[in-house]
């Protein structure tokens, strides 16, 4: 799909229209760091008064299209999901037809980060992963079907601890929140390691295995902005792109700053 590109202040050629759910606070910091300089993002909040997060996250996919509306007429050239949670509520063919939906009635790619990780996993031609979840074990359940009906071996879950005191328990995890978990997980004989959530941080721990001899290692946020990106500059992404992002070269001096 094509859309029309104009340049937006400071001289972005892409625009990337994010969603991010209403709490989350590490979306838009980590969407900052990983953006090349010549694409931006503008931010919607997806919003739900239900109970329970699992009931949230089935309001944010029943409400994407009227989320995206709070963009206007900007000139946004895709449309990123930064939650993976409604994807494994809702499943595979349901994810299907919402991406399909909204290119029909907005005429703009939607990257749901679910999907975003699949494409990063198929390009490494990985099968097994294994899965750090900082989820509640319902829906790390829910998430270990949800990749094995697109076609993934879930080798291993590692359950990580959350700060139940905190206002979330997902969006104030520390930054290297799960750096023990990744090298107890280093060899295990897994094709790729992914860092589930797009609440808790993982530049920092993605960074310091950019050169590791571990299997690659991905996390759901990080697919995101990788996929969203290509789609905003007009691009399919290929195998050697997505090497260089996780090279960290484009990215990690701002993260260190």
């Amino acid at each position: 799909m094509t859309t029309t590109r104009q340049k937006t202040a400071y001289g972005a050629k892409g625009l990337i229209g994010l969603l991010t759910p209403q709490a989350n606070t590490t979306v838009e910091p980590e969407f900052a760091i990983l953006c090349p300089a010549d694409v931006a993002f503008i931010t919607a909040r997806m919003v739900s008064n239900k109970d329970g997060m699992e009931a949230r996250l089935l309001d944010y996919a029943e409400t994407v299209e009227a989320t995206s509306a709070q963009f206007a007429n900007a000139p946004i050239n895709a449309l990123a999901m930064g939650v993976t949670g409604p994807s494994y509520l809702i499943g595979q063919a349901a994810e299907d037809d919402l991406v399909e939906h909204i290119a029909g009635a907005r005429g703009l790619p939607l990257i749901t980060t679910a999907r975003a990780v699949c494409d990063a996993l198929a390009l490494l031609e990985a099968r097994s992963i294994t899965l750090l979840s900082p989820y509640p074990e319902s829906l790390t359940a829910k998430s270990a079907e949800y990749w094995a009906s697109r076609g993934f071996a879930v080798h291993e879950i590692v359950q990580l601890q959350t700060d139940g005191d905190s206002f979330h328990p997902i969006y104030a995890m520390p930054a290297d929140a799960a750096t023990a978990a990744l090298g107890a997980v280093k060899n295990n004989g897994t094709d790729a390691i992914v860092m589930l959530g797009t609440g808790m941080p993982t530049l920092a721990p993605l960074a310091a295995c950019a050169d590791w001899d571990g299997p690659p290692v991905l996390s759901s946020l990080f697919c995101l902005a990788w996929r969203a990106v290509a789609a905003a500059s007009g691009r399919e992404p290929d195998r050697a792109d997505l090497a260089r992002w996780m090279s960290a070269a484009h990215w990690r001096r701002a993260l260190a700053d």
